[in-house]
């Protein structure tokens, strides 16, 4: 057990340290990055025995994994520069203006809807490069734009890129083993039912913990970024914010039952997105209030971004466009997503082993250590593609064309380090397992679940979503956070006996919670709104949302395992506590505001 203590230590350095010099000395990711890689191959090194030829190659995977994520950011740049400078963005804005000119109201349909659905086309962080850009230029502060993108990289995230981190994440962690073939036996059914059951559970958490996800993005937004730091104010929205949420999670859960795990985020947001849209329109549960941000003189430094969204497109501004015709771009992107991923055939051929259409890295430096980039298939690709097809339907002309290519490029130049260090970090942790070391040690992150396991013991169903954030937090994805713990979870809970496809089930439910933390998440998603430097601000902020997720989805997976038990009733009342006790902080935090900060006159300025 001391070993075991040790050994978890050291797995867990490189990401405190990370943490440490991000939240707590509000380091930039672009020097933090890089110390935590230092450490991660020292340990590695010297604790874990990795040879060195594995370290290098894990770090030449990780660079060509943060090249495709630098592609998707790109991508994303180009677009918000493209619907800037055409003027579709001075349309779009004054559309959602017509519906709610509230800001808490545009948040929620933006993010958790649109954001929802462009999260069950794509994933792999896509919302947060639509989402963010998109509410910048419709006048959020830069970082409640990302903070906003990252907060819905949760409820949607265990079914984004049409199911691929619970039929790929689950479904390759979980196969060949002989222990889930067996279970899978007792249970009669197959390996994709199997599956498919957790999948159904996992909806089921997800609905129940996400019920809260859009008025807390309501709080967190007037409380962090409101003129009056209120958080009272997020909280008058609760009736629009409930029935938003069960207006994408019904659906969600239905389709999760009856259809399997492809589509409950996709059509979940696209059915929500319709609805809440209609009804919003209609005046249908819109607050009395209007919320909005105050004067832009009076906001803080640190939330704004480099990127200059007040006067690309003001010659094009100028151009009356249909709102049908603006919001084109976002459509072509949704459908070129769905086709991509749904239109077997058109899949079939952007993934195929064709070298012009997948890249190949095989067997780097003679280690087994590969991976394969798929640039047509990618997401970067849809939007460039749809830059170019907007550039002929919004008539564009050449300088302007010229000057989305430039800010785009000057953009991501700001991003490139920290993805360029962040990713191979992670892929060195990943890789430290016993084919790649002397010491025959599982890799990092498995030896340090294995010793959160060995301290829960039969308590493990309350801690099992917090490993699943830590794999989105190390990897960045669900999807590798499933592949590398399901196996894991599925194990602890047959040691422990309890069903071990729920415990697999907070599994996945705490991987996609760890997704607003997520490292290059954050750095991806700042960059396409200019937000560099700031990623300590926002991991403060995020990893609120991690910790109720993991407390509640843990809290869940008990009851649905042990029922009404004593320990279940005291981690209930624990969540109880901390919830209340929050609210009542954030309402007796507006008794406390001065009056300047309280009160503005017509013009604006504070009195």
């Amino acid at each position: 057990m001391d070993n075991l203590a040790f050994l978890s230590l050291m797995a867990v350095a490189p990401i405190v340290i990370v943490g440490i010099l991000l939240a707590g000395f509000r380091w930039p990711a672009k020097f933090a990055m890089p110390v935590g890689y230092v450490v991660a191959v020292l340990i590695a090194l010297l604790v874990w025995e990795m040879r060195p030829g594995a370290v290098a190659a894990a770090t030449v995977e990780g660079l060509i994994v943060a090249v495709t994520l630098l592609y998707i950011v790109f991508g994303a740049l180009l677009l918000l520069s493209t619907v800037i400078a055409s003027g579709a963005m001075s349309t779009i804005r004054a559309g959602f203006t017509a519906i709610s000119p509230d800001r808490r109201v545009q948040a929620i349909i933006i993010g958790w809807l649109f954001g929802s659905f462009i999260e069950g086309a794509s994933g792999f962080g896509t919302p947060a490069a639509v989402v963010a850009p998109l509410m910048l230029a419709l006048g959020f502060p830069a970082m409640a734009a990302v903070m906003v993108g990252l907060i819905i990289q949760s409820t949607p995230v265990s079914f984004g890129a049409v199911g691929t981190p619970m039929i790929v994440g689950v479904g390759q962690g979980l196969s060949g083993d002989p222990g889930v073939a067996a279970r899978e036996q007792e249970l009669g059914l197959s390996h994709g039912e199997y599956v498919a059951h957790i999948a159904t559970q996992v909806s089921v958490i997800h609905a129940l913990v996400g019920l809260l996800i859009p008025l807390i993005i309501s709080v967190m937004l007037t409380g962090f970024f409101g003129e009056r730091r209120s958080f009272a104010e997020g909280l008058k929205v609760w009736p629009f914010a409930l029935y938003a949420s069960v207006a994408m999670t019904v659906p969600y859960v239905l389709v999760a039952y009856l259809a399997g795990p492809e589509f409950p985020s996709l059509l979940g947001g696209l059915i929500g997105l319709a609805l809440v849209m209609f009804t919003s329109s209609k005046g249908f549960l819109m607050p009395k209030e209007t919320f909005d941000f105050g004067p832009r003189a009076s906001w803080e430094e640190r939330w704004m971004g480099a990127l200059d969204t007040d006067h690309l497109g003001d010659d094009a501004a100028r151009r009356r466009m249909s709102l049908p015709v603006a919001w084109a771009p976002y459509l072509i992107i949704a459908v070129l997503l769905l086709a991509t991923r749904l239109i077997d055939p058109l899949t079939a051929a952007l993934t195929s082993s064709n070298p012009v259409v997948t890249l190949p890295f095989q067997d780097i430096f003679g280690t087994g250590i590969s991976t394969t980039w798929q640039w047509l298939y990618s997401p970067g690709t849809v939007f460039i593609v749809t830059c170019l097809i907007t550039y002929a339907l919004h008539r564009m002309n050449a300088q302007q064309i010229r000057k989305t290519w430039s800010v785009a490029g000057r953009q991501i130049l700001g991003t490139a380090v920290a993805l360029l260090f962040a990713v191979p970090l992670v892929r060195i942790l990943i890789r430290s397992g016993a084919d790649f070391t002397d010491s025959g040690l599982a890799s990092m992150p498995v030896t340090l679940a294995e010793g959160a396991a060995a301290v829960a013991g039969a308590n493990w169903p309350l801690i099992s979503p917090w490993i699943g954030a830590l794999g989105a937090f190390v990897a960045g994805s669900n999807t590798v956070s499933n592949l590398t713990f399901s196996l894991f979870q599925f194990a602890t809970g047959n040691e422990i006996g309890v069903p071990p496809e729920t415990v697999v089930a907070t599994q996945a439910v705490g991987g996609a919670g760890g997704n607003p933390v997520a490292i290059h998440n954050i750095v991806a998603a700042s960059a396409t709104v200019g937000l560099l430097g700031r990623e300590g601000d926002l991991i403060r902020k995020t990893a609120l949302v991690t910790t109720y997720y993991c407390l509640v989805a843990g809290g869940i997976g008990w009851f649905m395992i042990y029922g009404v038990g004593l320990a279940g009733i005291v981690h209930a009342t624990v969540v109880l506590a901390i919830l209340v006790a929050t609210v009542v902080w954030m309402l007796r935090r507006e008794k406390t505001l001065p009056p300047v900060a309280a009160e503005a006159d017509d013009t604006g300025a504070a009195r």
